[in-house]
């Protein structure tokens, strides 16, 4: 369910505009999509759609902030599927994390952050809740799982979790940002992965 921000109105087509809304934003970027092609697409007019989202930042974090929660809620699914093996989870964890992180909504939802933070606090707060704070919450919740099990050792479980989440973002993740890499190879990505679960292991990994 879509956390409404200040300035946000629900509605009856309040979910139709969303789903128009990330149809586009999803193919055209947040600086490529118009209120225009927002509107066509969701089948709405400009002006119902302005009466829910006065503004095209806070339409396009409701996206985002949706993909976030999704995202992690199928990973989650994924985890506790079954009781898999350490090793696998991580690596299931971190290809997700770093997918998100280097494709383009990603990549937009932080530089849009960065870039309005000051003038819409609201905007930053949002994507913290909906993105680094949700992914070490579902985080935590496997480690501590997994130290029950005696399969980890960790004492404090917000440190691990980010500890995890920026080792995946080593080598590309600025680059990304910076716009200086555009190109992540599958060689390149496993790479990133395997050292982060080999650095996360040594140091959380529990010993017989």
């Amino acid at each position: 369910m879509t956390q409404l921000q200040p300035g946000i109105r629900k509605g009856r087509k309040f979910d139709q505009v969303l789903e128009g809304a990330r149809k586009v934003f999803l193919r055209d970027g947040f600086e490529g999509a118009s209120v225009d092609d927002i509107a066509r697409e969701a089948g709405v007019s400009k002006a119902t759609l302005y009466s829910y989202f006065p503004d095209k930042r806070l339409l396009f974090m409701a996206i985002a902030t949706g993909e976030c929660k999704r995202q992690a809620d199928e990973a989650l699914e994924f985890i506790n599927a079954g009781d898999l093996p350490v090793r696998e989870v991580l690596r299931y964890a971190a290809g997700r994390l770093i997918d998100y992180i280097t494709s383009p909504l990603g990549l937009q939802t932080y530089r849009l952050c960065v870039a309005e933070t000051d003038r819409f606090p609201a905007l930053g707060q949002q994507f913290y809740a909906s993105g680094p704070l949700l992914v070490r919450s579902r985080m935590v919740e496997y480690l501590q799982k997994a130290v029950a099990r005696g399969e980890l050792a960790i004492e404090d479980f917000d440190l691990a979790a980010d500890q995890f989440a920026e080792l995946c973002k080593v080598d590309a993740y600025h680059g990304f940002v910076c716009g200086v890499v555009s190109d992540y190879s599958a060689a390149r990505r496993e790479r990133v992965i395997e050292g982060a679960i080999e650095m996360f292991l040594a140091r959380y990994g529990a010993r017989s």
